[in-house]
């Protein structure tokens, strides 16, 4: 029996960084390129949770238009907030936890985004989703965030073999060369978006087609 050989992450990596122009960025990305803060990269990828970039891109700057520091944020009311951000999904929550955040940013931290997952991850309604992509593009600490992108893809490939994100990044952290964390979601997301679709993904015009065995695809185009 031949050894089933192992995939080629660099050149899978490669490949996609080779063909990436050809893409848009993440919205998120795309923020943190401009010049975006540590707070505003955190302020923007939480108005992104459950939202599509074209929303996510107009509301963050709307808002950020009017607040792009805690101690500029804390002086909005909620309702202020909602009216920058809707239509981005769960705007009333959402409006409340910036205000959350900002407040405790600027009595625990100085008016300071802190740099590590742990107290990301301690803030109202950040995830581990949302600190690693902080991490990652406020930062440019190396980290890995997985999103539904990098989760279905990661498994289509056949790098890993996991039933969640969360189970993901933890198969990722362990496996994934860390020179390729920084770049990862932002490369898979984009990939995703455009080629690699959740239903009936592009094939015949993936870059990539000849290193992937199409794990869970029943169709494709």
């Amino acid at each position: 029996m031949t050894k089933k050989s192992a995939f080629d992450i660099d050149r899978f990596v490669a490949t996609i960084k080779s063909n990436y122009r050809q893409w848009n960025p993440p919205i998120i990305t795309f923020i943190a390129t401009r010049g975006a803060t540590p707070f505003e990269v955190l302020v923007s990828t939480l108005l992104s949770l459950r939202t599509k970039d074209e929303v996510t891109g107009v509301a963050a700057q709307r808002l950020l238009d009017v607040a792009r520091t805690p101690e500029t944020m804390v002086k909005l009311t909620p309702r202020e907030i909602e009216k920058c951000i809707y239509p981005v999904g769960f705007y009333p929550t959402k409006a409340r936890r910036l205000l959350s955040i900002s407040r405790i940013l600027l009595d625990r931290y100085g008016g300071k985004v802190p740099d590590t997952l742990e107290e990301l991850t301690a803030l109202p309604g950040v995830g581990r989703k949302t600190a690693n992509l902080v991490l990652v593009e406020g930062f440019k600490i190396p980290a890995i965030c997985v999103d539904t992108h990098v989760h279905r893809i990661s498994n289509r490939i056949g790098y890993v073999k996991t039933k969640n994100p969360d189970k993901t990044e933890l198969a990722l952290r362990k496996k994934l060369p860390k020179r390729h964390w920084i770049r990862y979601n932002e490369l898979l997301v984009a990939f995703g978006q455009v080629l690699c679709r959740p239903i009936s993904p592009f094939c015949s015009r993936c870059p990539v087609a000849d290193m992937c065995p199409k794990i869970g695809v029943d169709r494709h185009r």
